[in-house]
């Protein structure tokens, strides 16, 4: 009986802990695709580096903690800086990491219409002006025909 009740209570608390494991987990590996390692600037997910592996401790304690996402962001950044972040904030000067790009590309893409532009309109008018073409000369043409005869069977 006391056996029954001791598996019972064991098939209760033992999904549990998983789960908990499980989101313990989840969340980590959440925080880890979202920051850098500092040292060597990739995601902390992908690092190696000894740093890397003192960060993902930090993570893990800060995560045991109870932690929110943004709670550990902000413990991150104050321990290592803004670099830390694989997003940059939008605000400030990282919001130029949005900005440029956006502003780069349709650029390209008014100047790359402007200069077709001005190649179809030039297309265009040399087609108007096209110059009369000229058979050969009188000289050419007697020429021609003298080497032709000198190659007649």
């Amino acid at each position: 009986m006391a056996l029954a009740v001791l598996a019972a209570l064991a098939a209760l608390i033992l999904p549990t802990a998983a789960s908990a494991a499980s989101a313990l987990r989840t969340e980590l590996n959440e925080i880890e695709s979202e920051v850098m390692c500092p040292v060597c600037g990739t995601l902390l997910e992908l690092a190696e580096s000894p740093q890397a592996t003192r960060e993902k401790a930090f993570v893990e304690k800060l995560v045991k903690q109870g932690q929110s996402k943004e709670e550990i962001k902000e413990a991150l950044v104050a321990q290592y800086g803004d670099a830390v972040l694989a997003e940059p904030k939008g605000s400030g000067f990282s919001l130029s990491a949005y900005v440029v790009p956006i502003v780069a590309f349709a650029l390209a893409v008014v100047l790359l219409a402007l200069a077709v532009w001005k190649w179809r309109k030039a297309a265009g008018s040399r087609e108007d002006r096209r110059p009369e073409v000229e058979g050969p000369s009188d000289e050419d043409r007697e020429r021609l025909d003298a080497d032709l005869a000198r190659y007649d069977l």
